[in-house]
């Protein structure tokens, strides 16, 4: 068979298979695919088309196999995934970035904030909350009184808050001018 007669093949058929694949399997996308297949099927058959006597139903006849072999493709295909191991999701690198910069921040005006505290609250902060000692501990340490040590924690907490939310506030410009020693005491 010669390309002409193909093509007058597909010319006179090509809309009737189309219209086959929709039906069989409600899908006009794959049904496109499914006319690429069956005509390809057909040219690789042409050899025996001399002795069909009704083209159309043996053109159906491929488009029917087609699907069949497309379904069962797909089925073998989506039963092979299945068996594969679930893969974990791949966690948004863009979260943890913002994290990290939102902690440095943060860890930046603790310490800008830090410096600003009293020398003797600042101790007792750092004792406590840093190094993990107890109340009794960190009044051990500084030689003061337990109730002594308790409030210069609450005040140095409450102090370093406080500071800590205006460096995130302000400017960048003005963050970098160094505090005088007044300041940095604590002693305003």
């Amino acid at each position: 068979m010669d390309h002409q007669l193909f093509a007058e093949l597909y010319d006179a058929h090509a809309g009737t298979v189309y219209a086959h694949a929709v039906r069989m399997t409600a899908d006009r996308t794959g049904a496109d695919d499914i006319v690429s297949l069956t005509f390809l099927e057909a040219w690789r058959l042409r050899d025996t088309l001399d002795g069909v006597m009704h083209q159309r139903a043996w053109l159906l006849g491929i488009a029917t196999n087609v699907i069949r072999n497309t379904r069962r493709t797909t089925r073998r295909h989506r039963d092979a995934m299945a068996r594969l191991p679930r893969a974990d999701a791949v966690p948004d690198v863009a979260d943890a970035v913002v994290s990290r910069i939102t902690d440095s921040a943060r860890a930046a005006a603790t310490l800008a904030a830090l410096s600003r505290l009293r020398r003797a609250d600042r101790e007792v902060l750092l004792l406590h909350v840093w190094s993990g000692l107890s109340h009794e501990e960190v009044a051990q340490a500084c030689g003061v009184p337990v109730g002594t040590v308790r409030s210069r924690l609450s005040r140095a907490r409450a102090r370093l808050r406080t500071l800590a939310a205006a460096h995130l506030t302000e400017p960048p410009a003005a963050r970098s001018a160094p505090a005088s020693r007044t300041a940095r005491e604590g002693n305003l």
